[in-house]
């Protein structure tokens, strides 16, 4: 039996509004190429790079959300290696001293997280390839976990909640098909007690969680063969192909004085906690809102929701935040809110409208009070549930208030008892098998009659009512 052990190396591109050390605008949806460009982030020689001072707080912010510890002492490297779309032929990047060293997330110990620059981007067409800077540049985290992940399951726990938190922070969309997060596996497996690890493998190209997944799953699996046929695991780089669902190989893994490190000429050490540089650690840890995991714990004690209601709501900040809004409003129109029903609306019906549209929460018309108003009339039989579905559509398109559109649009809820009884009377009379049948006491025969009631009032008849109006004739 083989033990596999997983290190991960994750990197993300922040959310600032200039790049790395030029004042060219960090745009990563940039349509026209080579626009946001310079001499500078073109690597054009006697240019001076300028450290982004915002990236390093945002880093600062990540390092202090991840448990990790801020380095006072930090400073730049020049990492030598050659990419067409490198344009200096090295990256500024950070080494024996970065910003964040140390942290913690989901069981996974973190080594070190730091800061970068980005590279261009690469297009391939025929016999060409052309070449867009617009990337290059843009401040980049890497973040490097310890060995400490034994399955791919594992893997994506920890990449996911890196996400999330990146998105709560505000610090990065890492969004993984636009490229903004992108994730290197490394891999090696051993046998049941051998006291050491195996030779590691690097997967780099993983651009989704699936991947991720299934890259680990795939490179244990080949590692394994190797040992069983008795031939040996060859320290590499391979990438991930996600047409074949396979590793392949792309060159001998480089070691770090293959990278030619040293101190970057150009840019100054920066003293973080001291000195003119100095970042206010405790300002920036209050500017931390409630991450992820703690969320997900309140939001089951404290509303009582299930696991996947929980995991749909808090997965976009946006989306949790309009909820606790809505909640607010409805327990301010009854004590006896149903957060249940609020959360089921919002996490099933809006969002259903929201894909159709491609809209996201900060989008939509529909203000939280207005979700809260539907389901308070939900809750106290102004509204059907049937008529509530289509008056959420109507609100969807208009941003109106339900109890506003419930009046004109002709959509409140039958509940005049005498007109109900005459329609109760009427059903009862066209189905004269159903009534023999509730009378031989089956009681489907009842939920027939409630339906042909709410066919005959195209939904509008108040269930309870309708119900025991029903009972009340048939029991005569």
């Amino acid at each position: 039996m083989y033990i596999p052990t997983i290190g991960l190396e994750i990197h993300a591109e922040l959310k600032t509004k200039t790049k790395m050390f030029c004042s060219c605008k960090n745009v990563p949806d940039e349509e026209q190429p080579n626009v946001n460009v310079c001499p500078i982030c073109l690597g054009h020689p006697g240019t001076l790079p300028v450290i982004n001072r915002e990236a390093v707080k945002l880093m600062v912010k990540i390092g202090l959300a991840l448990q990790g510890t801020i380095a006072d002492y930090s400073q730049f490297d020049r990492k030598s290696y050659f990419y067409p779309d490198l344009p200096k032929g090295y990256q500024i990047s950070q080494y024996e001293h970065p910003i964040v060293e140390k942290g913690f997330l989901r069981d996974t110990r973190i080594t070190r997280i730091h800061l970068e620059e980005d590279a261009g981007r690469l297009s391939h067409a025929d016999d060409r390839s052309l070449v867009d800077f617009n990337r290059a540049g843009l401040p980049l985290m890497e973040l490097v976990t310890e060995p400490d992940i034994h399955n791919a399951e594992e893997a994506v726990s920890f990449a996911r909640g890196l996400q999330e938190i990146l998105r709560y922070l505000g610090a990065s969309d890492a969004d993984m098909e636009k490229g903004q997060m992108r994730i290197e596996a490394n891999i090696s497996i051993a046998p049941e007690g051998a006291g050491k690890l195996g030779t590691k493998v690097e997967v780099k190209n993983i651009n989704s969680f699936k991947a991720v997944h299934d890259a680990i799953e795939f490179e244990i699996g080949r590692q394994s063969k190797l040992l069983d046929e008795g031939k040996k695991v060859v320290q590499e780089t391979r990438g991930w192909d996600d047409m074949r669902n396979v590793t392949v190989s792309q060159r001998i893994k480089e070691e770090a004085n293959d990278y030619r490190y040293f101190p970057e000429p150009d840019l100054p050490p920066m003293n973080l906690l001291s000195g003119p540089d100095t970042f206010d650690l405790k300002k920036i840890k209050s500017e931390i809102p409630e991450l992820p995991d703690e969320k997900r714990n309140r939001f089951g004690v404290e509303y009582g929701l299930g696991k996947d209601i929980v995991e749909t709501l808090v997965a976009e900040k946006e989306l949790a935040d309009w909820f606790e809004e809505a909640a607010s409003e409805l327990k301010e129109k009854t004590e006896k809110s149903d957060v249940q029903l609020l959360a089921n609306y919002l996490t099933s019906d809006l969002k259903g409208l929201m894909k159709t549209r491609s809209v996201s929460i900060d989008e939509i018309k529909i203000k939280p009070e207005h979700l809260a108003h539907l389901v308070f009339l939900i809750q106290n039989g102004k509204l059907t549930s049937r008529l509530a579905k289509g008056m959420l559509a109507k609100m969807f398109e208009t941003g109106d208030d339900p109890e506003s559109l419930a009046k004109s649009e002709g959509m409140e809820t039958l509940s005049d008892e005498g007109e109900l009884q005459k329609i109760v009377g009427e059903v009862i009379a066209k189905n004269e098998k159903s009534v023999a049948d509730y009378k031989k006491g089956k009681q489907n025969a009842l939920q027939f009659l409630v339906g042909q009631v709410m066919a005959k009032t195209k939904g509008k008849a108040e269930p309870g009512l309708t119900k025991k109006i029903l009972e009340a004739e048939l029991n005569r």
